[in-house]
This record gives structure tokens, sequence and C-alpha cells, in this order.
């Protein structure tokens, strides 16, 4: 499984690739255009994200225009539904204004900050992205 992990704060970034990295690559952005730079550049490249954990509140773009952007890209690349990244939103933003914007947008699950890793598992294996762990 290839992970994307972005967020603007350390120990987020830590935490979250601490429990990603026993099933596969575990990358980080820093923020929200450098995740859909790095996103593009793994879709050029024939290698794409399996799964990206994605905060809302970051720099440089958030994680709802982030969403947005990612399934405009896939769009463009004929890639629809399930045949796309999974998006799991890690977010300390627990209102339901960003939840449905997030589902709106197309996210696969919403997780509220802190992060319980046994739930990200879980999410990742309802997700079918573990299958057989």
């Amino acid at each position: 499984m290839k992970t994307l992990i972005v967020d603007d704060d350390f120990v987020s970034r830590l935490v979250l690739q601490n429990v990603l990295m026993a099933y596969g690559e575990a990358h980080i952005a820093v923020n929200g255009k450098e995740a859909v730079e790095v996103f593009t550049v793994a879709l050029r490249l024939g290698s794409p994200y399996d799964v990206i954990c994605l905060d809302i509140m970051m720099p440089e773009m958030d994680g709802q225009d982030v969403l947005r952007s990612i399934r405009r890209i896939e769009a463009e690349h004929d890639i629809l539904g399930n045949a796309g990244v999974k998006i799991i939103m890690t977010t300390a933003l627990a209102d339901g204004k960003n939840i449905m914007h997030a589902f709106n947008s197309q996210c696969e699950a919403y997780l509220v900050k802190p992060i319980d890793s046994l739930k990200l598992v879980k999410q990742l294996k309802d997700l079918g992205l573990l299958q057989g762990r």
C-alpha cells in the first residue's frame, strides 16, 4: 500500500507515518499545495497513491481544496469512482459542515484527531486496502 500523509503538524505526520509504514510506503507532504504536486507526479509516473490521509487546516491550500483538486485531476485522467485514490480526512475539525463538505467532495472516510491507530487500521481494512492482514 502506498500512502501520502498530508499535514502541516510534525507530530501528526510522525504518528500517522509510524502506523502506516507497517503496511507499505508512507510519503509526506507538509501542505496542500505540495500534496497536489506530489499526487500529480505519482500519477504521471504510473505509481499512484492507494490512500491519502488529509488534514483540513493547512497553509498554502486547505484539505477541502486539495480533495476537490485531486478528484478533478482524476476526472481529467478518466479515473472515476472506486478507481481513484482513497482519501481519509484526518483532522481536528469535528463539525457537521466540514464533515458533510468532505463527503460531498468524495472523501471515503473522516477521522477526528487525535487519530486512534486501531480506528485508522480498521478504516483501511473497511476500504479494502489491507485485505489478508
